[in-house]
């Protein structure tokens, strides 16, 4: 099926229509992105340099937070400025450019969780044979094929929309390109897409989190047998990855189980796991785990005291 498409630019309503309301947000807003790609960056930085976290658990999590900042980054950036705008505009070859980079990162985060879910698992679980398994390169091969399975994910949700004839309004009420939306915009019933994408985005969050909560329950489940001190340990860092499962997936699940056909947008839940989740899971991780943040305090002390020599 070729597109005609009549839409070339697309206008988007943003969060809010009231300037004021607009300003406050870009002064909240702002502060929050670049804490995301600070707090996200120090974890980066911190682990590639750090002797002390070399277990495949921190090599995980330095590729976690590297995708933290670029998903946010397909969104927010653009997201700031246009609350500053009072046309916000976008090419459609541009929306679907923010669909697909979206949507990877997206789902490479989710492979991530689900890898770092097995990383716990084998540990707690084996961990007489904790080195063995989780070698360097199974470590590679797994973090490889999370980027992979993002981007065949992505692949298809921008397969399916590109061949869509896009005809007007050309209005998507939103504050970014997603395909619920986009859908919106169409001139020919969205249906099957729509149940392709449940399958392909919704059904996808749902057994991800599934499995990921059913690793937790074995693992936590485990630790009985545990002493005192393993187990507060063990907790603890359960207990980061755990939270950070509930605040990614809670909102994906509310927003891409529902069909497209009946779909109410809900900006303030798209804010949620867009802006604000990004910017807690370095925090997170890092005020439940001493071994990163002694690892930071000698990063940063190591540089103030060559600037000072």
């Amino acid at each position: 099926m070729a597109s005609t498409n009549n839409v070339t630019e697309l206008i988007i309503t943003g969060l809010f229509q009231d300037p004021e309301v607009q300003r406050a947000c870009f002064m909240l807003f702002l502060p929050v992105y670049l804490a995301t790609v600070v707090g996200n960056g120090l974890i980066v930085v911190t682990v590639s340099v750090s002797k002390s976290l070399r277990s495949p658990m921190y090599f995980f999590l330095g590729y976690l937070s590297l995708v933290e900042i670029c998903y946010s980054s397909t969104v927010v950036p653009k997201f700031i400025t246009d609350l500053l705008a009072k046309v916000k505009t976008i090419s459609l070859k541009g929306c679907l450019t923010q669909i697909f980079f979206f949507h990877f990162f997206g789902v490479t985060e989710i492979l991530l969780l689900v890898v770092m879910a097995y990383d716990r698992y084998v540990a707690i679980c084996k961990p007489l044979h904790y080195m063995n398994i989780m070698s360097r390169q199974l470590c590679h091969m797994l973090v490889a094929g999370s980027w992979l399975g993002g981007f065949i994910h992505s692949i298809i949700q921008i397969f399916i929309t590109i061949p869509l004839p896009f005809c007007g309004p050309n209005v998507i009420d939103h504050y970014f390109c997603d395909l619920h939306p986009l859908f919106k915009i169409t001139c020919m019933d969205t249906f099957v897409v729509g149940v392709i994408m449940f399958v392909n985005s919704g059904l996808f969050s749902v057994f991800s989190f599934l499995f990921l909560v059913s690793s937790y329950i074995v693992i936590l489940s485990s630790l009985r047998n545990r002493s005192a001190e393993g187990r507060r340990k063990a907790l603890s860092t359960c207990a980061s990855h755990i939270t950070v499962l509930i605040l990614f997936f809670g909102p994906a699940i509310f927003l891409y189980l529902r069909p497209a056909s009946t779909y109410t947008e809900d900006k303030l839940v798209a804010v949620f796991y867009t802006v604000i989740t990004p910017m807690l899971n370095p925090i997170i991780y890092t005020l439940r785990n001493a071994e990163v943040k002694n690892a930071i305090r000698k990063l940063w002390g190591r540089k103030v005291n060559s600037r000072m020599g």
